[in-house]
Formats: structure tokens, C-alpha cells, sequence
């Protein structure tokens, strides 16, 4: 297994090699967003800020518009809060084309608790008129989104765990589109829907509740926006059931995005997220299960609804 940070972040490199307008921008941070070798290898496309997120934004605004091709790198919490203000107006506002690589995000910080989680930042970013986010859910795709964003003419924010993460692609045969869902089972009698690491574990969750008889449609929702609304509302009219499996806030995020795109032709739909608390402490794993956001969660919730 690989981590998605690392693919990210290895693709960079190879790609900056021969193209010279590719800057990395980090705040002390390269070590936890795997920075190093490019660091060390093309310093002169390399810049670091230290620890002051809300100057390395403006300086990547900077980069941007003078025609570079700018990926500033850091914990995913401090992007979308302490300089939230400089991605909403030097990014988003001014059309500055800067990729946020926010690693660590939803709640990869495990026991350092709720000051280092990220669990609001689709909520936010997605209100932002101009800005794009991603969340890949395996290191096949984000290694192409990758290459996808390099030259893409607009501001993306990408939220990626920290631990290495089992693939959802078992090769490079699959598409990675802006705005697109994947399908990665068919099926009649519901749909789940995930986001980033959450996709692999609605995956599961669809291969056992296949033993149980119940066919699931599980779609890869990794482009939050743009989103794939056309195969939402395919899903909702085909299936007449939906749960969105996500890890963050129960508020804003994928279920929220979900319903407000059938809201004129709704069916039931299960959010499947974090509730309105302080998040337990504990590793991933842990904070997973408590929440019911893995296959086994999954599957327990759609079972419950099936015998209501």
C-alpha cells in the first residue's frame, strides 16, 4: 500500500523535472508532505515559507500569476483555517490557479484531536465561487489527478489522508475526469456513495452485502466539485435509496451535496459522517469503526434501514 501523499508528491517530482514552471511551495512541513526529494533535488523550484500558511498562500498567488504552476503543501487543518482568508481571496476571488495539497486530512491526526482535524473543509471550500476540490481515494488516482492538475487553469484544493491506503484501482484502466464519478459496482437496490479514503470501504461494503443478496451501486465521488450531479440523480432514479459515506462533518459535505441535488425528485438518504461533537481520539482505524464509516458500519446501517 502506498499513501496518497507520497504518489502526490512523487508524480511532482517526476513531472518538475522537465518542467521548470512547476513549484512546490510548503510551510516546515516537507517532511509530512513527503517533500524532500523534491527539496533536494530541484531546490530552485522549491520555497519555504516556515510555519506561516496565510504567507504562503500569498506567495503561491504570487507565483501563480506571474505563470507558474504553484502546489503549496501542508496539514490539511491549518489550509482551511488559519489561512482561510487568503485562500478565499488570493485563490478562489482573484482566479489563481495554485493546487492546496492538504495532507492529513478528515481525522489522519487521530489522537491529536479536534485542533488538527479537518473535518469542515468541504463545507467551506465548496462555497467558494472559483475553487475546485478533490479528495482521490487510492495513490493510482492521485497520481493521475497529478498529472490531470498540472495544467489546470483554476485553484483545487486536495485533501489526502496520511498512512498508506489499500487500492480501489487494481490498475491504470480506469478514468480520472474532472467532475466525474466512477462506477465501481452496478447494482439496483441502493447506492453508496464515498468520498476520498471512505470509496474503498463503500467498496467493501458492496462486495458483502452482494453475499447477502442486496446489490449495491457504489460510486467514487472523489471530484466533490466539480460534482457528478448527472450520476447522482441517475443513482437516486435507478435505485431509490442512497448513503454517502464521508469523512467529515454530517454538515455540507457529500450527504449535504447529495440531497440538495435531488431535492426536486428526493428519495431516502443515509449520511453516514461525522456528527456534531468533539471527535473521539484514536488512530483512523479506531475513529472509523466508532463512526460506522467502515465496511462493517456500512453495511449495518444499510441492513437497519432494509428491516425498518
Amino acid at each position: 500500500m502506498i499513501a496518497c501523499r507520497k504518489s502526490f508528491t512523487d508524480t511532482l517530482l517526476e513531472l518538475a523535472r522537465t518542467d521548470k514552471d512547476i513549484v512546490a511551495v510548503t510551510t516546515d512541513a516537507r517532511g509530512s508532505v513527503t517533500l524532500g526529494d523534491f527539496a533536494k533535488e530541484l531546490p530552485s523550484q522549491f520555497v519555504e515559507c516556515g510555519i506561516a500558511e496565510q504567507n504562503a498562500v500569498g506567495i503561491s498567488a504570487g507565483l501563480a500569476h506571474s505563470g507558474k504552476k504553484v502546489f503549496v503543501c501542508g496539514p490539511a487543518c491549518f489550509y482551511v483555517a488559519r489561512s482561510l482568508e487568503q485562500v478565499k481571496v488570493d485563490l478562489a476571488y482573484s482566479r489563481n490557479n495554485v493546487k492546496i495539497l492538504g495532507v492529513s486530512g478528515g481525522v489522519a491526526y487521530g489522537a491529536l484531536g479536534a485542533t488538527h482535524h479537518s473535518l469542515h473543509d468541504m463545507a467551506v471550500l465548496r462555497t467558494f465561487p472559483g475553487m475546485n476540490v478533490v479528495l482521490p481515494c487510492d495513490a493510482r488516482q492521485t497520481r493521475k489527478l497529478v498529472k490531470l492538475l498540472v495544467d489546470y487553469p483554476a485553484p483545487v484544493y486536495v485533501r489526502v489522508g496520511r498512512g498508506a491506503v489499500p487500492d480501489v484501482y487494481e490498475n491504470d484502466d480506469f478514468d480520472c475526469a474532472f467532475g466525474k464519478a466512477n462506477t465501481l459496482l452496478d447494482g439496483t437496490d441502493l447506492t453508496i456513495i464515498g468520498t476520498g479514503e471512505t470509496v474503498y470501504h463503500a467498496y467493501q461494503a458492496g462486495l458483502r452485502l452482494r453475499k447477502r443478496g442486496i446489490h449495491a451501486r457504489v460510486l467514487d465521488m472523489s471530484f466533490v466539485k466539480p460534482c457528478d450531479t448527472e450520476a447522482i440523480r441517475k443513482a437516486a432514479a435507478e435505485t431509490g435509496r442512497i448513503v454517502t459515506v464521508e469523512e467529515h462533518s454530517r454538515f455540507g459535505g457529500l450527504g449535504s451535496i447529495v440531497v440538495e441535488t435531488i431535492a426536486d425528485h428526493p428519495v431516502p438518504v443515509r449520511i453516514l459522517g461525522i456528527p456534531d461533537e468533539d471527535v473521539v481520539h484514536g488512530t483512523s482505524e479506531e475513529i472509523f469503526a466508532h463512526y460506522g464509516l467502515n465496511a462493517t458500519g456500512i453495511v449495518k446501517a444499510v441492513i437497519s434501514d432494509y428491516e425498518k
